[in-house]
């Protein structure tokens, strides 16, 4: 699929890319590899980290920045658009800022992959953009929509959109397992409710799920991978089982519980083996046997959330994820 073609991920230096250009090097080698970041610093510790790959480029750039966009994109093939301001708490507080990259740099990125010729576009989505109730999540369920338009505002073009939608990335820089892996030994971890439930996802199964949406798209699909679920309060034993944990409250923007599928999108979701497909009900797309392929129908309001979720990580299987990936967690 992506074997000698020209890839390019925006926000390529954050910890998607960091397992994403690994994984595509080893398993497709591909003709080009474009990491497209605003970040210098990030871009020059990751090429120090890939020296010797002659497939790797760098491109300093912003999804904000229209015209940059149409220089990157000269020549490639596949685009997997990882750039979002994406940490809740930040979001909050500088709305304009998350707009300007969550929406308009997916309109901007949209018109770019149409008019330069991109094949095969697969934007990250979050749970959060599933009936949202902060702006981050706003912003990401605004993007959804303008990628699965995309598929019908490019016309007579080639470019082909859709979206992958997962969880709480387990050891991604800034989240939470590094975090309480950092003080845990100060005695106390803060618990924001010992109720709250989050789905849970490496950083491996993340990229997976991307390969496995370029190999399966026709377009306008959201793929959500089945995923265990843990409670925070497990989570805090696992990895400091004598802590004492400290209930601070939930903070501005965050749920109790996250999920994926609303039962607003039962209507036009199917499930297969390993996820769910989210058609578009736009131009009853969501009836498109080329779309649908081996699925099967879920239930009126069927919803996929964090709480009922029948698949749950134990503190066991996550305390043996961290001891496998102690080097990793939080570096990247």
């Amino acid at each position: 699929m992506l074997e000698g073609k020209t890839v390019l991920v925006t926000g390529g230096t954050g910890s998607f890319g960091h397992a994403f250009v690994p994984m595509t090097l080893e398993r497709y080698k591909p003709k080009k590899l474009i990491i497209y970041s605003r970040d210098e610093m990030k871009q020059w510790d990751m090429a120090k980290r890939f020296e010797g790959h002659s497939a790797l480029r760098f491109f300093i750039g912003d999804v904000r920045d229209r015209e940059r966009l149409y220089r990157a994109l000269d020549g490639v093939d596949y685009v997997v658009h990882a750039a979002a301001t994406k940490i809740v708490p930040t979001a909050e507080y500088n709305p304009f800022e998350c707009v300007k990259t969550n929406v308009m740099g997916a309109m901007n990125l949209i018109d770019a992959c149409i008019d330069s010729g991109v094949k095969r576009v697969v934007a990250l989505s979050t749970d959060k953009a599933s009936s949202p109730v902060n702006l981050y999540g706003a912003t990401k369920l605004a993007s959804d929509k303008l990628f699965i338009a995309g598929n019908s505002y490019s016309g007579e073009h080639e470019t082909r959109f859709s979206v992958v939608r997962y969880g709480n990335v387990m050891g991604s820089r800034g989240s939470v397992i590094p975090f309480f892996m950092s003080i845990k030994d100060q005695g106390k971890l803060p618990i924001t409710d010992p109720r709250m439930t989050r789905f849970m996802i490496s950083l491996e199964d993340g990229v997976q799920l991307v390969y496995d949406a370029f190999d399966d798209m026709v377009g306008g699909e959201i793929y959500v991978k089945k995923i265990p679920s843990m409670r925070m309060d497990d989570l805090a034993r696992a990895i400091a089982p004598e802590a004492e944990q400290e209930i601070v409250g939930i903070r501005p923007g965050e749920k109790l519980h996250e999920q994926m599928i609303g039962a607003e999108d039962s209507l036009t979701t199917y499930e297969y083996e390993h996820h769910y497909k989210i058609l578009p009900a736009i131009h009853n797309w969501s009836a498109d046997v080329g779309r649908i392929k081996t699925g099967t129908k879920v239930p009126e309001g069927f919803t996929y959330s964090s709480e009922t979720n029948d698949h749950w990580m134990s503190r066991e299987e996550l305390s043996a994820w961290i001891d496998a990936n102690r080097e990793k967690i939080g570096a990247i």
